[in-house]
């Protein structure tokens, strides 16, 4: 994926099929095309140079880990040697109940999505990240529930923002 920063403006055209396809992405290419009013292959076309500007993240479905038997989650901080960043990042794609991790600026230095069975496997998960190369300690949070899903409709309704 390109960093933010390096992202290639889109105009109202892709931001009409972003929208199309955020309402519905299971559907075709033909369909978006009825349904926008343009040829099958300009919606061919557009969809290729969005996925060239990475502009689409992850196909993968959201699926809810409670149905794989992992009802609990939990946002842990973890507070690093920075120079270690890179070897913790690989350690922790090797946890399978690490779902997400976010590098950030501010009080931790990364922010880890986790999913467990329950308070006990939770504890074993933190061991698992404390154990890491240059973990220094982790502050664990649970989530009580999901407030606002993932969600990129109100943006693209409110149009790209000009470049600056």
């Amino acid at each position: 994926m390109l960093p933010l920063r390096n992202m290639q403006a889109i105009d109202g055209t892709d931001t009409r099929l972003l929208i199309a396809l955020a309402k519905d992405p299971r559907r075709t290419v033909v369909s978006l095309a009825q349904k926008l009013g343009l040829s099958r292959n300009t919606v061919q076309a557009r969809m290729a140079q969005l996925e060239r500007k990475s502009v689409f993240l992850s196909f993968e479905r959201r699926i809810n880990p409670a149905a794989l038997g992992y009802p609990l989650m939990a946002f842990i901080s973890v507070h690093v040697q920075q120079q270690k960043l890179q070897q913790l990042a690989k350690e922790l794609s090797e946890i399978p109940e690490v779902i997400e991790a976010f590098g950030l600026a501010g009080q931790a230095d990364l922010l880890v999505r986790v999913v467990s069975v329950d308070a006990e496997d939770l504890f074993r998960i933190n061991g698992k990240i404390l154990g890491c190369t240059g973990v220094e300690r982790t502050d664990t949070s649970l989530a009580m529930g999901e407030l606002i899903p993932f969600r990129m409709e109100p943006l693209l309704e409110k149009g790209p923002r000009p470049a600056p």
